[in-house]
């Protein structure tokens, strides 16, 4: 008997053929293919159709109108007689979209006046006068009483007391792309805002001061809120009692630094520190 082995023999009772593995995979690879095309096009369609659903979605330039309508909302909410300054735009580079693409930030604040001790009731008058749509509340925070609401487009408005007779309001558009930039509303023809800030100015011995900064927003009626800005800056020191007579012997606020008043239709705030003074005439929204 030989003891020879035979090579290249296999038994019939060997392991199957891999003919169906094969096929079953080639389905999963279709079947994937096929799912992922379906995303794909869904993900077309949202982005086309769809409003954004994160803030990221939303470039500066898309942003920037939404703020300075929140603007002029907060300026009506507030009244004619307690607006006292529209802030201008204030854009901060920096912040991140994501990890890998850098973005900017809006800001414009709105300065209202609230006497020591009223400002819930302040941050609660204005929370009822905006858009329903805005869900606007006030809650108690750490500092005391806080506006929060949202303008939308993932617009945020906040508000806080300041404790000098003031409390600020904030519309903030948190880190977006830049897009095509920001477009801010253009100024309109200066009003009786800037004789009321020419005279301020005079009167605290500052009549050659530089053509003042003009801040508007839209009234949600027509028509714009305005505020007439001297320059920020060092100057000379200044006292209350020069804006004393302007104000009626009557200002609306006299707490160190600031003091406001109010001459027809504008009102008058001025921060008068030992080194510099600035000062703001506004104009609001009719009720």
């Amino acid at each position: 008997m030989s003891g020879a082995v035979q090579t290249g023999w296999s038994s019939s009772a060997g392991p199957a053929a891999p003919a169906p593995a094969r096929s079953r995979r080639r389905w999963l690879l279709v079947v994937t293919v096929a799912w992922a095309v379906l995303l794909a096009g869904l993900t077309w369609v949202s982005v086309r159709d769809d409003p954004p659903t994160v803030r990221e979605q939303r470039s500066l330039g898309q942003a920037g109108p939404v703020v300075d309508r929140a603007v002029g909302e907060l300026a009506l909410a507030a009244g004619a007689a307690g607006l006292l300054e529209l802030g201008p735009a204030r854009i901060a580079s920096g912040c991140r979209v994501t990890p890998f693409a850098d973005g900017v930030r809006l800001r414009r604040e709105v300065g209202v006046l609230a006497a020591t001790g009223d400002e819930r009731a302040v941050l609660t008058g204005i929370a009822e006068r905006l858009p329903a749509s805005w869900r606007a509340g006030v809650w108690t925070g750490v500092d005391g009483p806080e506006l929060r609401a949202d303008a939308g487009e993932f617009v945020a408005v906040e508000g806080r007391p300041t404790g000098d007779g003031r409390v600020r309001l904030v519309v903030d558009t948190g880190c977006r792309p830049v897009g095509t930039g920001y477009s801010p509303a253009p100024a309109t023809a200066a009003g009786p805002e800037a004789d009321a800030l020419s005279a301020a100015l005079l009167a605290l011995d500052r009549p050659g001061d530089t053509a003042p900064e003009l801040v508007t927003a839209p009234c949600p009626g027509g028509g714009f809120a305005r505020t007439a800005r001297s320059a920020d800056g060092p100057g000379p020191a200044a006292s209350t009692a020069a804006l004393a007579p302007l104000a009626g012997n009557a200002p609306l606020v006299d707490q160190s630094p600031v003091y406001a008043y109010r001459t027809g239709a504008v009102t008058v705030l001025a921060e008068i520190g030992p080194d510099a003074t600035r000062l703001a005439a506004t104009v609001g929204c009719p009720g």
